[in-house]
């Protein structure tokens, strides 16, 4: 059972090294290590270029974001190597050494699979709030503890597993979403393939500055054009789904609307609504391109 792991890096060499060196003390080995590096500065330049043959070195001649290096990290698995599954993964994802066993192990006993998403936990212990698993039954909430795998509605490219089969079938992450909701639109999408899940044991610890979700009421001003991306994005691949998913997401984007408006000491509350409401004007438009990709025989 052959693996890539891609990880896709801009600007963080110090974690990189570290989740490259996980990566290769892996118990199970990852037979291709691709790095698609998002023109970060010339010290990742000169690091990854002296790892030599250790690696397959993507170097991108613009930021594209985390949605266009994953795109072109599962093309080059697809067109450059003929392992069976891609591990994808960001540059502060530290996988453990049992991770990638655990993940092949569920894909051995339930081959017929969507994706695989592992446990993903922060620096100290507890479950990232940036990944917390989605599950098919949105009523449920998977507990910390637990030790059961779960059919999941969609996860984040924080150590998620496919199948070169359903990479063929679905075709590549979405480039123009440039940041988030990539991940959840490429999931669900490999979702209507076939099941998707969260395989308890497989754990990875994502070392995230600190352990909060994104929320548009109250995330900092430098870091607010990425919700125009967001609402975009949501508009786009909430249109998708179902009726009744339709019908939550919309609901969803309504509620947050409504709390820019009306909830008390909002700071920049403008900004904050001009940034949600151009996303969704953007997203009721937006209509990406999904590129296929050939399977290397």
């Amino acid at each position: 059972m052959t693996t890539s792991a891609v990880v896709v890096t801009f600007n963080r060499l110090t974690m990189l090294k570290e989740v490259i060196a996980a990566l290769q003390n892996s118990q199970t080995k990852v037979d291709h290590i691709i790095i698609v590096d998002n023109h970060s500065d010339q010290d990742t330049y000169e690091y990854l270029t002296g790892l030599g043959s250790q690696i397959e070195y993507m170097r991108l001649d613009e930021n594209l974001g985390g949605a266009g290096g994953f795109n072109r990290g599962v093309r080059y698995f697809m067109e450059h190597t003929q392992d069976e599954f891609v591990w994808l993964m960001d540059d502060d994802t530290v996988p453990h050494p049992e991770t990638l066993t655990n993940l092949l192990r569920f894909a051995h006993e339930t081959p017929q699979f969507g994706f695989l998403a592992s446990d993903v936990r922060w620096t100290d212990g507890h479950r990232a709030k940036m990944n917390n698993p989605a599950p098919k039954n949105r009523l449920h909430k998977i507990p910390e503890n637990t030790t059961k795998n779960e059919e999941l509605m969609n996860a984040t490219f924080v150590s998620l597993l496919m199948a070169r089969p359903v990479v063929a079938q679905i075709g590549l992450p979405i480039t123009e979403f440039f940041i988030w909701g990539d991940d959840i639109e490429y999931t669900e999408r490999a979702g209507r393939v076939a099941p998707g899940y969260f395989v308890a044991d497989a754990r990875v610890t994502h070392k995230m500055k600190s352990n909060v979700g994104s929320d548009i009421l109250t995330d900092s001003l430098d870091r607010l054009p990425r919700y125009f991306y967001s609402y975009r994005n949501k508009v786009y691949y909430g249109a998708k789904r179902n009726f009744l998913g339709r019908l939550k997401s919309d609901a969803r984007i309504l509620y947050e609307f409504l709390k820019l408006c009306l909830k008390p000491g909002i700071q920049n509350r403008r900004q904050r609504i001009h940034v949600l409401v151009s996303g969704v004007q953007a997203g009721r438009h937006f209509k990406p391109v999904i590129e296929s990709v050939e399977v290397m025989k």
